[in-house]
């Protein structure tokens, strides 16, 4: 089977899950219900596309299959901005409780903290990609102990909301925000297309690209970008999943068995949002709500990030 047909299976089979989801074992007020139900479906193809997206995008640029965009430091932003809200304002404040306020907060501080960086680490003309990751890895280390430190200082009742803030949930989210996060992805996906000619080239190596004559720099500025704000939406959705871009791009390269972007990332989308489904199933019919989603794509993407590296290990 080709590429292209795997591809289509794979959006089949994304399409069926997300149906099925939406269907199964529907009943009570299904004037309640199925909205509710569609909302979270919807919520989880913008997260699983942004996170696959982005995912693809950063490892074309670092031509490494093991890094994602976590190592910039922005998941750990995330969740010291929610600390910090709890620890200055209150678990009952404003910017806390209105899900919109918040959203707007986290999404803004987000994306203006990656592009301090990459304006500050572009500045000069022989800077590399693994420099930018350095400084990524360092203020997330930074930015988690500050996050320890905080929670330690908070009262324990508000300590318990700002925990809530660091799993991923699909079950409370709201309406308005994932709207405004359905226009948003479609923004940058248009800005995207036009970079979109350059990936594939991109992922023959810097050398090669300029010396088929892609201005480089320009491009993989405007790419982190993308990739910055794409991870911002999927976070400020539903909160952190550290290991699932790492686990469906991998996936998608074994299985597409191919290097074509076009490809890969509609390939990814689709495992992604199969894994997003499949994960939230699991939540609600066999564990009943009593873990979280991230805990469970954690742990396989852990599991699959542990053998990636015992693979790397015996190839060197």
């Amino acid at each position: 089977m080709g590429y292209k047909k795997k591809t289509i299976l794979l959006a089949v089979v994304a399409v069926f899950l997300a149906v099925l989801y939406i269907v199964y074992d529907l009943k009570g007020n299904i004037g309640y219900v199925l909205p509710r139900r569609i909302i979270k479906v919807v919520a989880i193809l913008i997260t699983g596309a942004a996170i696959a997206f982005s995912t693809t995008i950063f490892m074309t640029i670092t031509h490494n299959r093991i890094l994602t965009p976590s190592v910039m430091g922005l998941d750990s932003l995330y969740l010291l901005l929610q600390t910090v809200m709890v620890f200055i304002f209150g678990s009952g404040s404003f910017v806390l409780m209105n899900s919109n306020v918040n959203y707007l907060i986290s999404i803004g501080c987000m994306i203006l903290f990656a592009l301090v960086l990459f304006r500050f680490l572009f500045r000069g003309e022989n800077n590399s990609i693994y420099f930018l990751l350095l400084i990524g890895i360092i203020l997330g280390t930074f930015f988690s102990s500050i996050t320890s430190f905080m929670q330690v200082l908070i009262d324990p009742n508000e300590f318990m909301i700002a925990q809530d803030r660091m799993f991923a949930s699909i079950n409370n989210v709201n309406g308005d925000l994932v709207y405004v996060s359905i226009i948003l992805f479609v923004l940058i996906s248009l800005y995207f297309l036009r970079f979109y000619k350059y990936l594939d080239v991109i992922g023959l190596g810097k050398d090669q690209a300029i010396n088929l004559g892609v201005p480089y720099d320009y491009v993989v500025k405007h790419l982190l970008v993308i990739v910055a704000m794409l991870t911002s939406i999927a976070t400020a959705l539903v909160g952190p999943i550290t290991f699932l871009g790492l686990l469906v791009v991998n996936v998608s390269y074994e299985f597409l068995k191919t290097f074509r972007h076009s490809y890969l990332i509609l390939g990814s989308v689709c495992l992604s949002i199969i894994a997003l489904i499949g994960g939230q199933f699991i939540v609600e019919k066999i564990f009943t709500f009593q873990t979280t989603l991230s805990v469970i794509i954690n742990f396989v993407g852990g599991v699959y990030f542990i053998y990636l590296l015992l693979k790397e290990n015996k190839s060197w």
